[in-house]
């Protein structure tokens, strides 16, 4: 994912920060230290709620007497902010562990300012899979909400000064108190969330894949229009909006992916590449090279070398180098060195997803050091449309 910071790994997958979480620490901290007094009566009520329901459980009051002065309700939110992350962190790890399990890739995971998001190489995931791996996270930030909840309490039996006590249940609470919201917010139906795939894998036992997952994103779709109109309309929250969005998008994107991986199942990259592919030198000159692209049209050639790829030439490439300088310069001063290349074997599902991934039109496919053909974005377009007639 773009705009993250590799910072680790755990279990052998890699674990980032995207830009926008250095955003959310700040912006946590300040929404939960401006309502302090408030808060604090929340959880007491979540708290006294329950030894309500359970007669054994004793009843709370939070002295806010050291949280609320001076910076301090800032410095709490940080806080709280930071295990609220954990426990996201968590959450995504708990479905990583889970798909390991079962012998499925894990590229990442990315923390973001709405949560975090696991990359799993699942093409067509399988109901018996996924249902567990799904119920994973939710089960897991119910977990780590009794465990605050329960260290809450172990608090108040401590004896500690009332300040301090109070300071600890308003952190511990909190923490229990969002794991379980998570909890509970995670198990709504509306894909792509883990309730979303909970009903996809329910749906996909009595129905065809594709067809279970548009459903299922339908639905989700639906939710998160229901879910903006009140966030504009009813309360105006703006995380409400902004999480609708995301929902809106995840859900169509989920759908459009799993429409694509059906369409192009079983295909591999040489059943589609383009074998005859024209190329050029790497002495090749820029003003020849834009007379190549004007009469075949091309807007991409490999360079290739004594017979084997050393590069790849694009009309970006040349937009990249001042008109003044082309003159003077050649295919092997300006060409992408770096590539992403293919085997001729390999999965068009892995090509389209690279493509999707790297934000990049077509790729080398390479036998060795030697080019054997090149797949483009529109090849794979056009097979899905032939293969939709």
């Amino acid at each position: 994912m773009n705009w993250s910071l590799s910072i680790g790994k755990i279990f052998g997958i890699p674990v980032k920060l995207h830009v926008s979480f250095i955003l959310a620490i700040p912006l946590f901290a300040w929404l939960i230290g401006r309502d302090v007094e408030l808060t604090a009566r929340l959880i007491e009520g979540f708290f006294n709620a329950a030894a309500g329901i359970f007669g054994f459980l004793p009843t709370i009051t939070i002295d806010t007497s050291l949280v609320a002065v001076a910076m301090n309700p800032y410095v709490v939110g940080v806080v709280v902010a930071l295990g609220l992350f954990f426990g996201v962190f968590i959450h995504e790890l708990a479905h990583c562990l889970l798909a390991l399990r079962h012998g499925i890739k894990i590229h990442s995971i990315t923390l973001l300012i709405l949560g975090g998001v696991s990359s799993i190489e699942d093409d067509l995931p399988d109901p018996r899979h996924e249902l567990p791996m799904a119920l994973a996270g939710p089960l897991t930030s119910l977990g780590l909400g009794l465990l605050f909840w329960i260290l809450a309490y172990g608090v108040y039996a401590a004896a500690l000064s009332p300040a301090v006590a109070g300071a600890s249940l308003f952190v511990l609470g909190y923490l229990a108190l969002l794991n379980i919201m998570l909890f509970l917010f995670n198990l709504i139906p509306a894909f792509p969330m883990d309730g979303g795939r909970v009903l996809r894998a329910f749906l996909a036992t009595r129905m065809p894949l594709a067809r279970a997952t548009k459903l299922a994103a339908d639905i989700g779709k639906g939710f998160a229009v229901l879910m903006g109109i009140a966030g504009v309309l009813l309360v105006f929250n703006p995380i409400l909006i902004i999480i609708a969005f995301f929902i809106y998008i995840g859900a169509d994107q989920e759908s459009m992916m799993v429409r694509y991986n059906v369409l192009l199942k079983d295909l591999r990259v040489t059943d589609v590449m383009t074998r005859d592919v024209l190329t050029v030198p790497p002495a090749t000159t820029v003003p020849e090279l834009i007379r190549m692209m004007y009469a075949t049209k091309h807007l991409a050639f490999p360079v290739v070398d004594q017979g084997a790829l050393v590069g790849l030439v694009t009309l970006d490439d040349v937009h990249r180098t001042p008109e003044i300088d082309r003159d003077a310069k050649q295919v092997k001063d300006i060409m992408t060195r770096t590539l992403v290349t293919l085997p001729p074997d390999a999965l068009l599902t892995a090509a389209f997803r690279l493509m999707t991934q790297q934000g990049i039109g077509r790729i080398p496919i390479v036998e060795g050091s030697t080019l054997a053909g090149i797949v483009t974005r529109t090849d794979i377009l056009r097979v899905m449309e032939l293969r939709e007639a």
